[in-house]
């Protein structure tokens, strides 16, 4: 089934959750070698000592039923000792390496220092992210409205905003300083993560002869019922011995992603990082982003030049793929499908040319907000921060400073008011608004040289 194909089909029903990845039931279908599995239980041993057979099931995610064929080798070997255990069986033994085992894991770790959970095939990965993509969430007008409930918006920019993330494709939200656009990307994050139901990332992928990490708590944010399915409950871990129509522990249920970067993106962030003394890599950002949001704030100031970014994903944003290289040389393709955000205080035509521009298909200009709108956003501040009402301190700002040229910027609300909060509390003054408090607020915070 094709990526349009899927989505077609997602879109037919109110709420669509990808299929969760099953245990494997045997060997094979994990898409890992025998000599693969018994390397990382011999690297495991080598690492934590004497293990029972159900740690190594844990610390591998693999069920042990498929462990025994892998430690029976072993055993035949002679790279392991097993020692009794209680009544539930093999499961509860305790393996030891021999001194032939741990001579074997000494070079199983020159060859790769990975010790983890068992990785998934890059095959595998690769169809999972296709059955899980942006287009498939379901959208409506109202849904959205209320995503953005915390903002004041106009229903023109909601009419906007909609279509670009049911594309599913690359938006440039463009505009002066201050007028909301990271509050808008940020909006759109929080309606993925509440509204776009949650998706499965692997601890680690195949790749070749390659080890990719790819599942990151920093950037990921585990389902809050993950705990329940792959925990230490009895209930649990019964599932998981038995696997009985459990989750594949190799990958992690999170709501779906949204990653946000700004200044500090370099080229070489957008690449595979590459550990040579473990011969481990660890995916970059916008793989971690598959499946949800990667926003890249105050686009045209990083190191590197808007140019230089977006050949990078020329291709990528066109085709909906990428090709990671590495250390050998050999690259291998995988999914580009996130909802791709550019956001910019600068003049798009300025950044970048037609060709690129073509490219990002959607473009949201925010411009800065009417009387009205601004003193909708001032009155909402004021009440988060338990100021009173003052339409004369509006008047003043207007008076003063917006109608002789500077930009009414949303975010001027929300600074000014904390200053006058912060002068309340160094006044030892109970917190309330007035003109002179507004002007000494605005004296302070809009410079003017």
């Amino acid at each position: 089934m094709t990526r349009v194909e899927l989505a077609d089909e997602q879109l037919t029903e109110s709420v669509y959750t990808p299929p969760a990845p099953r245990a494997p039931q045997t060997l094979a279908e994990t898409g890992l070698s025998l000599g693969f599995v018994t390397d990382l239980i011999l690297k495991m041993l080598f690492t934590r000592g004497t293990m029972l057979g159900i740690e190594l099931s844990r610390q591998t995610c693999l069920p042990f039923k498929i462990l025994e064929q892998a430690l029976q080798f072993l055993k035949e070997e002679k790279c392991i000792e097993i020692g009794g255990g209680d009544l539930i069986g093999t499961v509860s033994y305790r393996f030891s390496l021999t001194d032939f085992g741990r001579q074997r894991a000494r070079d199983a770790l020159e060859t790769s220092a990975y010790v983890g959970p068992a990785p998934v095939p890059l095959e595998d990965y690769v169809d999972q992210v296709y059955r899980q993509i942006v287009t498939g969430i379901p959208l409506t007008r109202e849904g959205l409205r209320n995503a953005f409930a915390h903002l004041v918006i106009t229903d023109e920019l909601i009419d906007t905003i909609g279509p670009a993330i049911v594309s599913g494709r690359a938006v440039f939200i463009y505009g002066p300083p201050g007028t909301g656009k990271t509050s808008i990307a940020r909006a759109i994050g929080e309606f993925f993560n509440h509204s776009g139901g949650e998706i499965y990332v692997p601890h680690a992928i195949l790749a070749d002869d390659g080890i990719v990490t790819m599942y990151d708590p920093i950037v990921h944010r585990a389902a809050d019922d993950q705990a329940d399915e792959v925990g230490p409950t009895a209930q649990a871990l019964v599932r998981r011995l038995l696997n009985e129509d459990t989750l594949d522990p190799r990958w992690v249920k999170i709501q779906r992603p949204v990653i946000i970067t700004g200044g500090e993106l370099t080229l070489d962030m957008l690449d595979l990082r590459y550990s040579a003394t473990a011969n481990v890599y660890q995916a970059p950002l916008h793989i971690k982003a598959n499946g949800g949001i990667f926003l890249i704030d105050d686009f045209g100031r990083q190191i590197c030049s808007p140019k230089e970014l977006l050949n990078r994903w020329i291709l990528p944003l066109e085709d909906r793929h990428d090709f990671l290289t590495l250390a050998s040389g050999k690259k291998f393709m995988v999914p580009f499908e996130q909802l791709i955000i550019f956001s910019t205080n600068l003049d798009p035509g300025q950044l970048v040319d037609d060709a690129f521009l073509r490219r990002i298909r959607h473009k949201i200009g925010v411009d800065a907000p009417s009387r009205d709108v601004y003193e909708q956003i001032f009155n909402m501040y004021a009440r988060r921060l338990r100021l009173n009402a003052c339409p004369e301190a509006i008047d003043f700002l207007f008076d003063r400073y917006y109608s002789a040229g500077r930009v009414s910027r949303p975010s001027d609300c929300r600074d000014l008011l904390e200053i006058v909060v912060s002068l309340c509390r160094f006044k030892r003054e109970e917190l309330h608004l007035d003109v002179p408090l507004i002007e000494e607020a605005a004296r302070q915070f809009i410079a003017e040289f």
